[in-house]
């Protein structure tokens, strides 16, 4: 794996850490979950043979500290952070996006709010579920997974919330949904012990660990309560590749991607493995995005 360089940018409330790889075009990938920069670490050599390769740790994540930890968090304001990096690092150009889960939101946002900034976005199952029929249900889903959370502690809640996007009638440790409740370690197997991994990757997993409260108790809630703005969207959907793991169908994070492919007529992108096809397929996940990205 190529050694990025590192980079710190600060912005209001926290000081973003991001990575940089290779040269050409400008790549932001945004990452989803409790995963960071790392969770690009399986596909971003790959692409850096075209683009200058961007991946960061969302604020309050990892390391990228917050100024006031208790502080409130917002999709706008992670789209925000997303932009000013854009503005650092390509300000001449539009550049390409791709985000994944909690990221897909913030690519989203970002393509809606800075379209001059934006040449090409890729949102790989964006867990926007209040665009879907059934929305009220992932809302009370939301609150049990709150109140499961502020009773019980941390793990009660993240089972609630795995059960909650799992495909139903599966157990939610056969969804995929590392993401979401039951965070995968570098190496993509859930609860491998960190001293059995190599150092960078146990490093990764304690990481993954110690961000889970934030992710589960702030991320969440704000993240999936977003609603993004259907007629503006459309009307950039030339711009929006709209995807989804080909393993992830019936699982609630795949269900926004799909619903939204269908209304604004356009092809849903169906990428190697389920909700977190980026770790556990690198190499096909990262060539089908190239493809995704040229097209």
């Amino acid at each position: 794996m190529t050694t990025p360089t590192i980079g710190h940018l600060r912005v209001p409330g926290a000081n973003l850490r991001y990575e940089v790889r290779g040269s050409g075009p400008l790549l932001l990938l945004i990452p989803g979950g409790t995963g960071g920069a790392a969770s690009f670490d399986g596909v971003a050599d790959g692409l850096a043979g075209e683009y200058t390769v961007v991946s960061y740790d969302p604020r309050g994540l990892s390391r990228s500290p917050l100024d006031d930890p208790e502080a409130r968090q917002s999709v706008e304001q992670h789209a925000d952070d997303a932009f000013r990096l854009l503005e650092l690092l390509s300000p001449g150009a539009p550049a390409r996006v791709a985000g994944c889960s909690s990221g897909a939101i913030v690519a989203l946002h970002l393509l809606v709010t800075h379209p001059e900034r934006v040449e090409r976005v890729v949102a790989h199952e964006p867990p926007v579920v209040e665009v879907l029929p059934d929305a009220a249900e992932h809302r009370a889903l939301l609150a049990r997974v709150a109140d499961t959370f502020r009773r019980e502690g941390l793990m009660p809640a993240a089972a609630i919330f795995a059960a909650g996007l799992a495909r139903p009638g599966t157990a939610p440790s056969s969804a995929g949904n590392a993401n979401a409740g039951k965070p995968r370690d570098a190496a993509g197997a859930v609860g491998t012990p960190a001293a059995e991994l190599p150092p960078q990757a146990a490093a990764r997993a304690e990481r993954t660990m110690a961000d889970l409260p934030y992710f589960l108790g702030r991320i969440v809630p704000s993240f999936m309560a977003y609603t993004p703005d259907l007629p503006r969207l459309r009307a950039l959907s030339d711009r929006l590749v709209l995807a989804a793991g080909q393993d992830s169908r019936g699982e609630l994070p795949y269900r926004p991607a799909a619903f939204l492919a269908e209304r604004f007529g356009t092809e849903l992108v169906h990428f190697p493995g389920g909700h977190t096809g980026l770790t556990t397929h690198p190499a096909e996940f990262g060539e089908l995005l190239r493809k995704v990205l040229a097209a």
